[in-house]
Formats: structure tokens, sequence, C-alpha cells
């Protein structure tokens, strides 16, 4: 199914206003791109690595991976895979030239998995709890492997908060003036994918404390460099291309809806993978 909107390269040339971009669109594409990066991180980060690396099944969840094995690999595996598919959704970026669904889906996607990869090195840091606590779990001194975790990841996620924000402007074509587009289209996504791994987490078997304990601080938390990054984005930042806007696109609405209730009926209250 082509998912970008024909109707797009006729607005092309238009004055975008702050209230061209639909919201509807804007929170599909976004609820889309977080399904995407939760099933790298717990399905293919945590639970392909587990069943690859000595698990003989386990269960998936939309807040954890559980399985009998475990080890330091299975643990750093969702970080490693959401920050090898960051990169992989920048370097896609050139492969679009003209959708604006299309580009402003592969930079949402590109800023969830960045956010969850370097985010989760500063959570860990400074609650000493979450997957890369186990990582350096037994390490000596822990102290300083904490103050490691937490410089590392603090200067990662500004790196990334900075990335993010001139992919906005000169990938999608979003000028950085126009504070009120930038608002829109970074909030929108914070809070459609808070909504989204709420509901899903609800859902899940292992406890309703996983939705306070993961959940949450991994969306919320994580994704929280939407909600201040355009004040940070470079002052030579300039689009690339002429500024677009996103159209009512009900292939995207429609794509997102499907998925959604898979993601929360289904994947919510786990399902069982074997090798």
């Amino acid at each position: 199914m082509h998912l970008g909107s024909t109707s797009e390269a006729a607005f092309e040339g238009e004055q975008p206003t702050e209230r061209a971009d639909d919201r509807l669109t804007i929170g599909a594409i976004s609820i889309v791109a977080g399904i995407v990066t939760n099933v790298l991180h717990e399905g293919v980060g945590h639970g392909l690595t587990a069943l690859a690396t000595g698990a003989t099944s386990g269960v998936l969840t939309t807040v954890a991976w559980s399985s009998a094995f475990d080890s330091r690999l299975v643990e750093a595996g969702g970080t490693l895979v959401n920050l090898v598919a960051a990169l992989g959704f920048w370097l896609l970026r050139a492969s679009v030239p003209r959708s604006m669904a299309v580009r402003y889906f592969l930079l949402i996607a590109f800023a969830f998995n960045l956010f969850s990869g370097t985010g989760y090195l500063f959570f860990s840091g400074v609650t000493d709890f979450g997957d890369w606590a186990f990582v350096i779990s037994g390490l000596h001194p822990h102290w300083l492997w904490r103050m490691a975790l937490t410089a590392v990841g603090a200067a990662s996620y500004y790196g990334a908060a900075l990335a993010v924000g001139i992919g906005l402007v000169r990938f999608v074509g979003v000028s950085r003036e126009r504070a009120t587009r930038l608002r829109k289209l970074t909030t929108i996504p914070y809070f459609a994918a808070i909504g989204l791994s709420s509901v899903a987490a609800l859902m899940n078997p292992l406890g309703i404390h996983l939705l306070w304990q993961s959940a949450l601080p991994a969306t919320a938390g994580g994704q929280s460099g939407l909600l201040w990054l355009r004040y940070y984005i470079p002052r030579d930042a300039a689009p690339q291309r002429g500024e677009a806007f996103l159209r009512r696109n009900y292939p995207w609405v429609l794509v997102a809806a499907i998925l959604a209730l898979v993601f929360v009926v289904l994947v919510g209250p786990g399902i069982t993978l074997r090798r």
C-alpha cells in the first residue's frame, strides 16, 4: 500500500499556515512510528536476541520481554537495536524526495528510536534501574560506571535532540521561525506515544507496576526531547526544499488504527515466542 498522499505534490508550493497540518494524520503517523520503535526494542532487541543466544521461549509484551534466560547482551539489545534503527531511518530519508507523509514518518521514527536509545543510558545511570543497570551490574567501581552512563546518556541525548531538530527543518522542510508549526509537529507525537504505550501497558500480564516503572518512563521521559528541541535548533538550519504540510491522509489513519488494535489487543496481553 502506498502511504503517501497523491494530493501532497499539489500543495508543495503553497505557504503553510499554523493550522495547515492535519492533527489526525500527525497522530496516525506517530502511532505507527511508536509501534515500530517498541517492537524493535522489545521484540527484536530483547526477544529475538534472547532466542538467538540461549532462550527457548519467552513472553513478549509492549512493556517487557520475559524469559528464563537473560544476559548483558539481551538487556543491551533493546537500546542497540533502537540506535541501529535510528541510523537506518536517517539513511532512508534520501530515497523519499517528495512525499511529505513518508518524510515525516521517517523523521519521527528516527526521533523515537534515537531518543529511546540515548535516553535509556541516562535513565539507568541516574536511577540504577532498567536495562543498562543490569548491563553494568557487578562491574566495579559501580558508582563510576553509573556516572559514565549518566554522562554519556546526557551528552548523546542532547546530540539526539539537535539531530532531530535539524532533520525536522532540513529534511521535513519546517522553517525554524515557525514556532507554532514546530510545536505542533513535535508535541502531538509525544502525547500520541504516551497514550498508546499507556493503554497497551494496562493489558500486560506482568503487573500494573510496569506501567509506572517501564512504559511511562520510557515514553514520557525518553521522548521528552520532542517538547524542547525546537529551542536548540541551530540558527543556520534551513529547509533544503520548499515548505510543505501534511494534508488528511486516510491510508495512514487506517494503517495506524489497525496496527494500534493489534498492538494493544494482541501484544499488550503478551504473546509467547519460541525457537
